[in-house]
């Protein structure tokens, strides 16, 4: 399992041309009855220009620096560039001692015959190392067989990766064809396999549990149709880190392979989605960002630290982390110190209720960016308390966004929610409030000229990882061996991971031109019974066998389907595709600043249906589901 020491492969190398040229010369004298010891140029004398002009050629190539067992075609190619090099230095040698004295030093046969044997020699010795080394360590490991899925690049890449590790304990037997490689019947000597059921059964017989695919793969296929035929016949799926990574092992460590395989794991529920990958105008963002003082409310959470997380990326001068979670705020300040102790974050435990407390925030650090993220948002429980979620989701934002106006703040960004569309519980309906309330604010002070400040709102759906989100539920009841509790076989719902939220919101507020409501391309919706039944598949159980689903029936304020748009609402384009303006129906400021203080005063008083009630009024379009609250309607 040691390396060789480079001296030895070289050593081994002239061991190997000594025996080629003693072969050639007695090949070649043989066959044209030449007495080799007659010639007046001393046999030895031959013997050792041959070997100094290849042993030149060998250090020029650098043929002994890499590893046999890891030998490429590109290695092949120098040794047998350093043999062709040597013999058309020998013939040159010739062709000079003939013009010069008549005679040749060497017989032209035997250097035409010593590059061919030499070259086999060499090559030999590569590939009989390799074969042998890949015997010897596939017997001494417990492998696993597993096929590829894909052969362009990636899929290539992958299996070159697995067979020149030493410590890995997969072994690749073959490929999944792309669909456009039909006639692709093998590959670096592995057979192809076509996707279709036949595949599965094929597998089985071979007794392969697992198939490898690579990210860039991923972003080819569509994930949840394309493997969802493997989850259902338990199938595991790998996948290779990214081959980014890959490059900085390499920069880091000569076993780049061992570390990359190391990094081999079971593929995400998330990557099963199977949503394109997000691009935005970064150097927009960095133009808007750069040397600015930015405040996120709701920083500890989920949605505002990964916002923070991304901002820093974009150099500001300051960056204002304001929650009034003590914990989870010390550790987002812990975790963003360490990765960069030289850009001034500021910590503010503050409640967005506190309207002086966040006027005082605003006066001494004036920011002229703020993301206002800090929201009550578990439907559930908000419908157990309207007037909470009133006084933090519309009260919260209306602080915030009158202390952006009354400081200069340039830019304001509200964080919104697909459940504003059409409400059927609390917290959308406060959301919806809360947009409204912006949108009217900033139609007033844009009329007026009485600030320059551009306000919008972004509404996304169901973040993926987020605090309190499905999958992290679904996660500790896998674990603790079951049942999954999914409220309705038919409920579906819009998924985005946190940082592709966090993307397009640093994009929104690039491209805004202010009163904007903003939503984002969720992709196709999911029902949640499938990504149930997926998750168990991953953990390598089997749905209804392992682990039951049982189904609890429709929660308070919720519904099978969520909307992104109103029906009274239409979109328009913007520059980013996967971004559209939603135009809304608009409201003016004085009514709604009346009912936003008529709804705030009801719920100081703690009293939940005369909240409702309000919320309704301002909100026609809100409709209870399953809900105590429906008798309002």
């Amino acid at each position: 399992m040691h390396y060789l020491p480079r001296w030895c492969v070289f050593m081994l190398d002239i061991l190997l041309c000594a025996i080629a040229y003693v072969v050639s010369i007695t090949i070649g004298s043989g066959i044209f009855q030449y007495d080799i010891l007659a010639d007046p140029t001393p046999l030895w004398l031959r013997f050792t220009i041959v070997m100094l002009v290849q042993t030149c050629f060998f250090a020029l190539f650098h043929t002994s620096a890499n590893i046999i067992r890891y030998s490429t075609f590109i290695d092949t190619i120098k040794v047998l560039l350093s043999v062709l090099c040597t013999g058309t230095v020998l013939l040159v040698i010739n062709f000079v001692s003939k013009r010069l004295s008549g005679s040749q030093i060497f017989l032209n046969t035997a250097i035409i015959i010593y590059f061919f044997i030499a070259a086999v020699l060499l090559f030999c010795l590569r590939v009989g190392v390799k074969t042998l080394f890949e015997a010897i360590s596939q017997r001494a490991t417990k492998h696993e067989n597993v096929l590829i899925y894909g052969t362009h690049a990636a899929g290539v890449a992958i299996a070159k990766m697995l067979r020149s590790s030493d410590n890995s304990r997969y072994t690749p037997v073959g490929f999944i064809i792309d669909s456009n490689d039909d006639n692709i019947k093998y590959l670096q000597g592995l057979k192809t396999y076509q996707l279709s059921e036949k595949l599965i059964d094929v597998m089985k017989a071979k007794g392969i549990k697992s198939i490898i695919i690579s990210p860039k793969k991923m972003k080819e296929i569509t994930p949840a149709k394309d493997l969802q035929l493997f989850l259902e016949h338990n199938i595991h799926i790998l996948i290779t880190p990214s081959f980014v990574e890959w490059e900085n092992e390499k920069s880091n460590s000569d076993m780049s392979s061992a570390h990359a395989i190391g990094k081999i794991e079971n593929i995400r529920v998330e990557d099963l989605l199977g949503r394109p990958s997000i691009h935005i105008d970064t150097d927009n963002v960095r133009q808007l960002i750069s040397n600015q003082t930015v405040l996120v409310t709701g920083a500890a959470g989920s949605i505002g630290s990964e916002l923070v997380r991304q901002i820093l990326g974009f150099e500001p001068h300051c960056i204002i982390l304001l929650d009034q979670a003590e914990s989870p705020l010390h550790d987002i300040v812990e975790e963003l110190h360490a990765l960069t102790p030289h850009c001034q974050i500021v910590a503010q435990i503050a409640d967005v209720r506190n309207r002086q407390r966040i006027m005082d925030i605003f006066k001494e650090y004036a920011p002229a960016i703020v993301f206002h993220s800090a929201a009550y948002k578990h439907v559930p429980l908000m419908e157990d308390f309207p007037c909470e979620a009133v006084l933090t989701n519309v009260m919260g934002t209306r602080n915030v966004v009158d202390a952006a106006i009354e400081h200069g703040t340039k830019r304001f960004l509200m964080v919104s929610t697909d459940k504003a569309v059409n409400p059927t519980n609390v917290m959308g309906a406060t959301k919806r409030i809360a947009e409204l309330y912006c949108q009217s604010i900033y139609q007033k002070v844009h009329s007026e000229h009485t600030s320059d400040i551009i306000i919008t709102t972004t509404r996304f759906g169901n973040v993926l990882g987020s605090n309190g989100s499905v999958i992290p539920h679904f996660k500790k009841q896998i674990a603790a061996g079951g049942p999954v509790t999914v409220t309705h076989p038919e409920i579906t719902r819009y998924f985005m991971t946190i940082p592709e939220a966090c993307n397009l919101v640093m994009e929104a507020i690039t491209i805004t031109h202010g009163g904007e409501i903003f939503i984002f391309d969720m992709g196709q919706p999911v029902k949640i019974a499938d990504l149930a039944q997926n998750m168990i598949r991953l953990a390598g159980l089997e749905p209804g066998k392992d682990i039951k689903i049982t189904y609890t029936g429709l929660r308070q304020g919720e519904k099978l389907y969520e909307e992104l748009l109103n029906r009274q609402e239409l979109t328009m384009p913007t520059v980013n595709e996967k971004i559209k303006i939603a135009k809304v129906m608009e409201s003016e400021y004085d009514v709604i600043s009346r009912q936003v203080e008529e709804l705030i005063q009801s719920a100081s008083t703690g009293k939940d249906f005369p909240t409702v009630k309000v919320m309704k009024q301002i909100v026609p379009e809100y409709i209870s589901k399953n809900s105590i609250f429906e008798k309002l309607d």
